[in-house]
């Protein structure tokens, strides 16, 4: 049976998933007590790093991956809880649900909550700062209603977190960029929603990203085969593994990544330094070339582009002219991804798009 690309990439995830239960062993089941009485698991298409169980109160238990952490949000005048799951009752963090002053560090989120789940009372603030005003946060009355978001970036300074729950400050450390493909991180909209009692809006944005998207994971792929790469200051070559998000999102856009084989080098990252001559061969006839401008900074012509690395000048794609450049707000911004498909696929089908119809990439000239 023949699947397209949407199918392929919706099974991947659940894959993973089932290989990754099979070594760990058995999974832990829903909580319930006589208070929590589980209704249903929300369903998720492609998310794995954080589950959510709906119980018949209204209650959601939303539980992230690897840490364990639980956050249970209750709904508005719920009966107060006497007992919770003794396995699990040290993790769990309780809110309720009501409009209380809200303050966010997520560099990935940060641009969408605002815009999307309006506070009904004033908000404490939105930061992406790596280190919070502390002195916001010692009023007891915003310690005990502020929720902290941060981002899994803070995992390294255990020290920042260690303050904000020391004020009394629920912290909560999203992982949306461990997600394995762009679908995945998108959907992390939806524990958002579920956070802040916003699920259905959080649904319809998501159903209508994936729209947007839907006819282009339905076309043949195009052929082009494509580098996605930037240059450092040490003069190595930085591409995204071939199982990377970035990758996938080519696949999806009708593309073929030249990196495709690169796997794991015995690290988490997604991205790999490669000698100039071990890039120079795989990418020499590349018929697109994209340059990642988050790190290293936008390129706008091809004299740019070979002042940073003489050799490309020898590239099938800077010959051509074919040769294109992320924007700065690229970074970290998940319901941005469906625009980078789009601007991708115009790329490979339209050969040279007019500035006007792209969002996230810009020709280099």
């Amino acid at each position: 049976m023949k699947i397209n690309r949407r199918q392929f990439l919706k099974a991947l995830p659940a894959a993973a998933l089932a290989l990754t239960a099979c070594g760990s062993g058995q999974q832990e089941a829903p909580a319930a007590t006589d208070a929590l009485v589980l209704d249903h698991v929300y369903p998720l298409d492609y998310a794995r790093q954080f589950t959510a169980d709906v119980y018949t109160d209204g209650s959601v238990l939303l539980t992230i991956a690897e840490s364990g952490d639980k956050f249970l949000v209750r709904p508005e005048g719920a009966a107060e809880l006497s007992v919770l799951p003794w396995s699990c009752a040290s993790r769990w963090k309780i809110f309720i649900s009501c409009p209380a002053p809200l303050w966010i560090t997520s560099s990935t989120w940060t641009r969408w909550i605002p815009s999307l789940f309006p506070a009904p009372g004033p908000m404490a603030g939105i930061s992406t700062r790596p280190k919070p005003p502390w002195r916001r946060a010692r009023s007891p009355m915003r310690a005990s209603t502020v929720r902290r978001t941060t981002s899994a970036s803070w995992l390294p300074t255990p020290e920042v977190k260690e303050q904000l729950e020391h004020f009394g400050v629920p912290v909560l450390v999203e992982r949306s960029s461990y997600e394995s493909g762009p679908l995945a991180r998108m959907e992390w909209i939806k524990f958002i929603g579920l956070l802040l009692g916003k699920t259905e809006e959080a649904e319809r944005v998501f159903s209508e990203k994936i729209a947007r998207i839907e006819p282009v994971l339905q076309q043949e792929p195009t052929g082009k085969t494509v580098a996605f790469f930037s240059v450092t200051g040490n003069n190595l070559i930085t591409v995204r593994k071939g199982g990377d998000y970035v990758a996938q999102m080519i696949g999806m856009a009708g593309g073929s990544y030249v990196f495709a084989d690169l796997t794991d080098n015995g690290n988490s990252l997604s991205t790999m330094n490669l000698p100039q001559e071990t890039f120079y061969a795989q990418a020499r006839d590349a018929d697109v070339l994209i340059y990642n401008s988050t790190i290293e900074g936008v390129v706008d012509t091809r004299e740019q582009l070979v002042k940073k690395c003489a050799m490309l000048a020898d590239f099938k794609a800077v010959q051509s002219g074919d040769c294109w450049c992320t924007s700065k707000s690229f970074f970290q911004q998940s319901m941005a991804l469906p625009d980078l498909i789009l601007d991708m696929n115009r790329v490979f089908t339209e050969g040279d798009p007019a500035p006007e119809e792209l969002t996230l990439l810009q020709k280099i000239s």
